[in-house]
C-alpha cells in the first residue's frame, strides 16, 4: 500500500489505530470497569498509528505526524480558533504536498552530507556541465551547487505550487540556476550531463526508462536512496547519516546500433 499510495497508507494507519483504540477502551470499561481519559485515548491512538505506519514502511517523517495527530485534534477542540484557519492550514498542507497525492512522491529534502558528496562528484567534470534536479523541493541542493559551480547550468523542476514558489524565490540570487513549474515526465533530459532525483520507489522504473531513452551516452543518472528494480548501479555510495542515505550512480551507455547487411 505504501509503495503505491503513501497518503492512503497514512489514512489507513489512523483508521486502524482508531479501531484498535476503541476496542481497547471497550475492553477496559466492560471487563475491568476502567475508564480511559480522552487524552490517554488520543495518546494511545497516536502510538498505535505510528506503529502501524512503521509496519506499512512509510517514511520515518510520518511517525511524529501520527504521534501528534490525535492529541493535537483534542487540544484544538478546546481552543477557540476560527474555522477558516483549519481550512487555510489544510490548503497549505495540500499545496506543499501536492506531489504526494498526484505522483506518490512525498516532499523529501536532500541532506547536507548528500550535497557535499554530489559536489565532490561534479568536481570530477573538467568542463561546465548541465545539471537538473527532478522534483527539486525548496531548491536547497541547486542553490548549494550553483554557488560552487558558477560556470555550470542548474535547472530544477517542481509541481507542488507553494514549494515551487519558495524554490523560485530562493534561486533568484543565482543567475546560473533556473526553477521551472513543470512535470518531470514532460521535461526532456537530453540537455543535461547529470540528472538527480530524490523521489520515491514508485516512479523509479519508468524514470529509468525515460533516462535511457533521452540522456546522452556518458552522462550520469543520480538517485538519492531509491534504487531501480533489477538494475545494479555503477556506483553505490553509503553516507551513514541519520536516515541511511545512499547515492546511486548510473552511467548512460551508448545506445546499440544495428549494422546494415
Amino acid at each position: 500500500m505504501n509503495s503505491r499510495k503513501p497518503f492512503f497508507a497514512a489514512i489507513a494507519s489512523q483508521l486502524i489505530a482508531a479501531t484498535l483504540t476503541l476496542i481497547a477502551i471497550y475492553i477496559c470499561f466492560h471487563s475491568f470497569n476502567l475508564k480511559i481519559s480522552p487524552i490517554a485515548g488520543t495518546v494511545l491512538q497516536g502510538v498505535l498509528a505510528a506503529v502501524v505506519s512503521a509496519r506499512l514502511l512509510q517514511p520515518r517523517w510520518w511517525i511524529p505526524i501520527h504521534l501528534c495527530f490525535a492529541p493535537a485534534l483534542l487540544i484544538l477542540q478546546s481552543v477557540d480558533i476560527p474555522r477558516w484557519i483549519y481550512l487555510a492550514l489544510f490548503l497549505i498542507l495540500l499545496l506543499l504536498n501536492w506531489n504526494s497525492f498526484k505522483d506518490q512522491v512525498p516532499l523529501y529534502l536532500t541532506g547536507r552530507l548528500m550535497k557535499k558528496k554530489i559536489q565532490a562528484i561534479l568536481k570530477e567534470s573538467n568542463s561546465p556541465f548541465g545539471f537538473i534536479d527532478l522534483g527539486c523541493g525548496f531548491a536547497g541542493t541547486l542553490c548549494y551547487l550553483s554557488k560552487r559551480f558558477p560556470d555550470s547550468k542548474f535547472v530544477g523542476v517542481e509541481t507542488a505550487p507553494l514549494v515551487f514558489i519558495a524554490a523560485w524565490l530562493r534561486s533568484l540570487p543565482y543567475p546560473n540556476c533556473k526553477i521551472r513549474f513543470k512535470d518531470i515526465w514532460k521535461t526532456s533530459l537530453a540537455p543535461y550531463d547529470f540528472v538527480y532525483c530524490f523521489l520515491s520507489p514508485v516512479p523509479m522504473p519508468e524514470l529509468w526508462k525515460k533516462a535511457k531513452l533521452e540522456m546522452k551516452p556518458g552522462t550520469k543518472f543520480m538517485s538519492n536512496t531509491f534504487s531501480i528494480p533489477g538494475v545494479k548501479p555503477d556506483e553505490l555510495i553509503e553516507l551513514k547519516d541519520w536516515r541511511d542515505s545512499k547515492l546511486l550512480l548510473f552511467s548512460i551507455e551508448r545506445k546499440p546500433t544495428h549494422a546494415k547487411v
